[in-house]
């Protein structure tokens, strides 16, 4: 029998949307009653991680440990949180909850070293970089990170914010224009370190796009048929 999947979403509710698709999409089902359970909490109320990271803003750990006590009780075996910053307040989330969070940056870095991929660019928020959510698993790994410049990162920002209120038009331009940047600066892919950045980035015949919510669902669903 199947593990339940809990999703932690609502950060925001269309890259839930979107994480909960690539697991359907993910599953070898042929009939409905193949596909996971899947619980999600879509909770947009969870204070923004990057205005907590970088220490503007209220603590979102209370939030996402109500969040993840929920679907435990709900009745899931296993977390994935829908949101690529959320990941820096994963540990102090894990401690008050029975149940496993898969870490999404340490299964991208896990897949992209089986690539063999040896240098790659980062398309993230500023708390992800600040706080080397990706950095450091990649490093473990010998993988080297390139990062926008600060005026290439301004440009993602607004992408992302974009892409939030819904221009996905507008932020896939930004989007696109930080990621050909890396790829001059030497980069093999791109990682699509936020799940913003997910939605509108994606592979085309000059650009290999490396997405990491595609990348844990498939361990999302691997972990969830294991006995």
């Amino acid at each position: 029998m199947s593990k339940t999947i809990g999703i932690m979403g609502g950060m925001g509710p269309l890259a839930t949307t979107d994480m909960m698709r690539k697991i359907i999409m993910q599953t070898p089902a042929k009939i409905d009653q193949e596909h996971l359970h899947i619980i999600v909490d879509n909770y947009p109320q969870i204070p923004d991680r990057m205005a907590a990271i970088l220490g503007e803003g209220t603590d979102p750990v209370p939030y996402l440990i109500k969040s993840a006590q929920l679907l435990q009780k709900a009745g899931a075996d296993l977390l994935v949180i829908a949101c690529n910053s959320a990941h820096y307040f994963l540990p102090a989330v894990q401690k008050e909850i029975d149940i496993p969070i898969l870490n999404m940056p340490n299964e991208a870095a896990l897949y992209i070293k089986k690539l063999k991929f040896c240098k790659v660019g980062l398309v993230a928020t500023d708390a992800t970089l600040q706080k080397r959510l990706y950095r450091k698993p990649f490093q473990s790994l010998g993988i080297t990170l390139l990062e926008p410049d600060p005026t290439m990162q301004a440009r993602v920002m607004k992408g992302i914010s974009y892409i939030k209120e819904g221009d996905l038009k507008m932020g896939t331009d930004c989007l696109e224009k930080a990621a050909y940047f890396l790829y001059q600066q030497g980069a093999e892919a791109i990682v699509a370190g936020c799940t913003e950045v997910s939605l509108v980035l994606h592979s085309t015949e000059s650009l290999t796009v490396l997405d990491p919510t595609d990348i844990v669902t498939q361990s999302v669903v691997k972990a969830a048929f294991e006995h």
